[in-house]
């Protein structure tokens, strides 16, 4: 029993060091009592839990704080790749890590990686080499009531502090300086499971309303919706960057209908985010703690979205991803969307990757062929995937620094330079998407915009960038715009269709 008290003492003042380590720092003098009772109850509880699977005291503490190291880590490294710390729906995203580990696990680095690994390896050392059984010490009926203790006064603990705190303020960094990290995932727990969008209710009053207007068929439009991964106008960031990369953009902006920076909800990655925003017309106030993953479940449940509303109105409503749909769970989101199908990688088999990635040139191509195949008005939604990170996994090419920067960056600058050379593409693609627009047979809309900044954080840091907004226009023949207009993105949809006429005022 002794050995069981000591390392239960151990674990509960051992975890508030990992708080130490946290990035961005807390604020120690701010944080609540009850947010460090959250806390204990947690690491107390997953001590009591891993105590009955282990029955060893000591090797149940290990990994507690094992746990605890890795979580701290992988919230700092999201920090620092995207200025935002761990939140409680990542944990929907472990399963896409290891289906898909390029795009996250690159970000987590070495040195991190190693150390969550040697704290594993010691726990199981602990555990399994040093360590008897307590059972065999202290007995089964003992054993049990000492570990159901253990759990039953950390969830006592939990849920007195989850009585007394406040509710998070859904700023991420906020809570977490002031919560810490334990008490600010259970927050967001909390604030997920009681904010059910099975019934959104709340909200349903403040759901825009996207009343298309009613035209005759053959003056409906196809509208053509580029989300583009990370494009934004780089050369806010580095003006030695030379412009003609983004020339058929300059040049797209100046027939424009509508152009200008966009706010999107996301720094470098979480493509969902502004992809929901657009779609939906739902500001981040509405989605409430929704809005960091709004795929996992909000997006589940049917509401009218820029897709229904089209679909409504006579258009087919199709998807052109190329990834798997299974991503973010788009197979089973985007019918709920209003979309009636959605194209994924297995219709690239055989396409052009420029990096890892499926390349732009291939998407346009596919877009192409579809809208000279679609009869009736036609909504198609793109999301590319050429310039998807991890930027610095890739080598800049020979060449490369003269044909992109007017005078040469520095050297550790390399993941702009890689981003520069998918960006020149995109804009490429664009140019192409404009001609395409001129001369199809029906009219045709086209929309195009970035999801979110890339991720590159030495390159941020060395130039003071805080400005996540991203790029957009709206091209629409015979219809041109002077002025600069800056958008939200949960915006964009409804003045996609003021362009085009076609939003119902009444």
């Amino acid at each position: 029993m002794i050995w069981l008290t000591a390392a239960l003492a151990a674990t509960l003042l051992l975890s508030p060091l990992f708080d130490r380590l946290m990035q961005p720092g807390l604020r120690w003098r701010d944080r609540l009592a009850a947010a460090w009772v959250i806390q204990l109850g947690l690491v107390g509880l997953a001590f009591g839990l891993l105590l009955v699977l282990t029955r060893r005291p000591g090797f149940a503490a290990a990994l507690t704080l094992a746990g605890q190291l890795v979580l701290v880590l992988v919230n700092n490294a999201k920090f620092k790749a995207l200025r935002e710390p761990f939140v409680f729906s990542d944990f929907g995203l472990y399963s896409q890590a290891l289906a898909h580990p390029r795009l996250y696990l690159p970000f987590l680095g070495l040195a991190p990686a190693i150390a969550g690994v040697l704290a594993f390896i010691v726990a199981l050392y602990l555990g399994l080499v040093l360590e008897a059984s307590l059972v065999d010490q202290m007995g089964l009926a003992n054993f049990a009531i000492a570990a159901g203790s253990v759990m039953l006064l950390a969830v006592i603990a939990v849920t007195v502090g989850s009585r007394l705190v406040p509710p998070p303020s859904l700023s991420a960094c906020n809570d977490l300086q002031h919560f810490g990290l334990l008490a600010s995932l259970w927050l967001y727990r909390l604030a997920e499971y009681r904010h059910d969008p099975g019934n959104p209710s709340h909200l349903a009053r403040q759901r825009p309303r996207l009343r298309v207007a009613k035209l005759p068929e053959k003056k409906l439009p196809h509208f053509l919706v580029v989300q583009s991964e990370s494009f934004f106008d780089v050369r806010r960031l580095y003006p030695q960057i030379r412009p003609e990369i983004l020339g058929h953009f300059d040049a797209a902006c100046r027939s424009a209908a509508a152009h200008g920076p966009l706010r999107v909800p996301a720094w470098g990655a979480n493509t969902m985010r502004t992809e929901f925003a657009f779609l939906s017309g739902l500001d981040e106030e509405m989605l409430g703690v929704h809005r960091f993953n709004p795929f996992r479940r909000f997006a589940h449940h049917r509401g009218q979205t820029l897709a229904t509303a089209l679909r409504d109105a006579g258009y087919d409503t199709v998807c052109l991803h190329p990834h798997p749909a299974s991503f973010f769970s788009r197979d089973r989101v985007y019918p709920q969307l209003g979309f009636d199908s959605f194209i994924d990688i297995r219709a690239f088999p055989d396409a052009e990757k420029v990096g890892p990635y499926v390349s732009d040139a291939a998407v346009a191509a596919r877009v192409r062929e579809l809208l000279a195949a679609a009869e009736a008005p036609t909504l198609l939604f793109v999301i590319t995937m050429e310039n998807h990170g991890p930027l610095h996994l890739e080598p800049v090419a020979a060449g490369d620094i003269e044909r992109l920067y007017r005078t040469p960056p520095p050297c550790s600058f390399d993941d702009l330079s890689v981003y520069l050379r998918h960006l020149a593409n995109a804009d490429h693609m664009l140019g192409e998407l404009v001609a395409l627009c001129e001369r199809n047979d029906r009219e045709t809309v086209l929309c195009f915009y970035g999801d979110h900044v890339p991720s590159m954080p030495h390159v941020y840091a060395a130039q003071d960038f805080h400005d996540g907004r991203s790029d957009y226009l709206i091209w629409r023949s015979g219809s041109v715009t002077d002025q600069v207009e800056e958008l939200a993105a949960d915006q964009l949809g409804r003045r996609l269709l003021q362009v085009a006429g076609m939003l119902d005022r009444d």
